[in-house]
């Protein structure tokens, strides 16, 4: 088994209108605002002026690819680098460089400011990513500059690689598969440990100032640099996190946000995976009910079947590589992220039951695991383990494990083992975190608009219950999707689209407790 940091987007509304007018559309640093829980920055990293220019195609760790073309309205798309202290601790010394991305407001809008985006992983480019989707984000560029970032450690700033794409396809290809005892943990525990050895080589300096509140001090020079009073943010996913953790450090900071696909932050490492376990376990039986009766999904035992098989055979694919057990598990998860990817889904399976050929599951997985037809991989994964390791305080053993194995097979006879080895994903890690829960409270701050929709498998919904709370009284406003998928706002709804734009535009947040439809 190769071990992955645990997986990674009408209304009944009522309208509240925040306390917060329009920031002035200029693109000059801010007066200097000083980190509460810092030293003092310098002049030089708070009044820098972004260099912006024509974009380059993506890097490798990016994704590759071509640049980025202009928008429909012949919007270009321009980047810059934002300079950042390597250690907040020390902000004279070492620097980073933050790649960045933006697209202008539309000509002639009453211009908000900036809205800053992070679409999640933690190891996504929101660089390469950005301009892949800017087409669903439209509307938002009547009010707001659309700009993403590579998060430190992440595509083109400073990125962390552990092996070469030859190295991975090496430990898939020879992947053993989920463990089935004690003996088969340890050996698992020790492939864990040489890759966590392999990352302190390659970027041994760098991975103690991967931490998700790192990233948060940088959001906040980022919102200095571009010149506005508060942070008007859109973060999915692991970006909701980030973003609770900003609210945490500079509540009085916080401008027009949503949170989409939330991260619960109260749970610890063993208790957050076994949320996902039983989400990826929901969404498989949403999938299968959807099917029907008379439709051509195949059981969740064959399923389950299925894969248990393919640690002893695995199937053949394109070209030498093999659909091996673990891949399997990364292709069908995959692909329940979104109901639209449902179809493929069932075609890959019956492929893989009826013809024996493992080619679309192993795509689906490849896809997700961001190997390219190179074979060079961007770097997200390694990104992720290297953000989340340095979060979190928890490492749990081999004995860890066989202790809440019947728990995770409980909650997903299908998920269950492979969710539960995952658990030793940070074993052999060179940084260890504070604690397992982020510290989000941020009482104070303006409304936060929170987005969670009922069928998500990475981020169950009660996550976003427990986030609304732990953010403080009045801070956290929920509104539920009825659906499928991982984020709501990408869904289409036109009922979670007008309270977004609602919130983001017009500064009029729904009531807590809303939904859609």
């Amino acid at each position: 088994m190769v071990v992955g940091s645990v997986l990674l987007a009408g209304c009944t509304a009522g309208p509240g209108v925040d306390d917060g007018g329009p920031i002035p559309g200029v693109n000059q640093p801010s007066p200097a605002q000083q980190d509460p829980e810092g030293p003092e920055l310098p002049d030089a990293l708070t009044r820098q002026v972004l260099a912006w220019g024509d974009c380059p195609a993506p890097t490798a760790a990016q994704g590759a690819g071509p640049a980025p073309r202009a928008l429909a309205d012949g919007a270009p798309w321009e980047c810059a680098e934002l300079t950042v202290p390597l250690d907040y601790a020390a902000p004279e010394g070492e620097t980073l460089g933050i790649a960045l991305i933006r697209v202008a407001a539309v000509e002639g809008a009453e211009r908000i400011g900036s809205l800053v985006f992070n679409f999640g992983g933690p190891g996504g480019s929101g660089v390469a990513t950005l301009p892949r989707v800017a087409g669903g984000y439209d509307t938002l560029r009547q009010g707001f500059d659309l700009v993403s970032f590579d998060p430190r450690g992440v595509g083109a700033s400073s990125p962390v690689v552990c092996r070469d794409g030859a190295g991975i396809d090496a430990a898939e290809q020879a992947d053993p598969g989920v463990p089935r005892d004690r003996r088969e943990g340890e050996e698992l525990a020790a492939r864990v440990r040489e890759l966590a050895a392999d990352c302190e080589a390659a970027a041994g300096a760098l991975l103690p100032h991967l931490r998700t509140v790192d990233a948060a001090r940088d959001l906040d020079l980022l919102r200095q640099v571009l010149g506005d009073s508060q942070l008007h943010y859109y973060g999915v996913s692991y970006g909701t996190k980030l973003g609770a953790v900003y609210a945490h450090l500079y509540p009085g900071r916080v401008g027009r946000t949503v949170l989409d696909a939330v991260v619960d932050p109260t749970r610890d490492v063993v208790r957050r995976a076994l949320l996902q376990t039983e989400g990826f376990q929901l969404a498989l039986g949403n999938y299968l009910a959807a099917c029907g009766p008379t439709g051509d999904c195949p059981s969740e035992e064959e399923i389950a079947a299925l894969l248990d098989r393919l640690r002893e055979q695995p199937l053949p694919a394109a070209g030498p590589r093999r659909l091996t057990q673990s891949l399997a598990f990364t292709g069908v998860m995959s692909a329940l992220y979104a109901e639209g990817s449902w179809p493929y889904l069932t075609r890959a399976l019956r492929q893989a039951l009826d013809e024996g050929n493992g080619e679309l599951l192993l795509a689906a997985a490849e896809q997700y695991n961001g190997r390219g037809g190179d074979g060079a991989y961007r770097n997200l994964h390694a990104a992720n383990r290297a953000v989340n390791c340095a979060d979190f305080a928890s490492r749990p053993t081999v004995g860890d494990v066989l202790g809440h194995l019947a728990e995770f097979e409980d909650a997903s006879p299908v998920f269950g083992p492979y969710f539960a080895w995952g658990l030793l994903s940070c074993a052999g890690w060179p940084v260890t975190g504070e604690r397992d829960q982020p510290q989000v409270r941020a009482e104070g701050a303006r409304p936060i608009l929170l987005l969670a929709t009922t069928g998500d498998p990475a981020t169950p919904y009660a996550g976003a219950e427990r986030m609304r709370e732990a953010l403080g009284q009045g801070v956290g406003v929920l509104l539920t999707y009825e659906g499928e998928g991982h984020g709501a706002y990408g869904s289409g709804d036109a009922c979670v689209s007008a309270a977004v734009h609602a919130h983001l535009l017009a500064g009029a947040t729904p009531e807590d407790g809303a939904g859609c439809p």
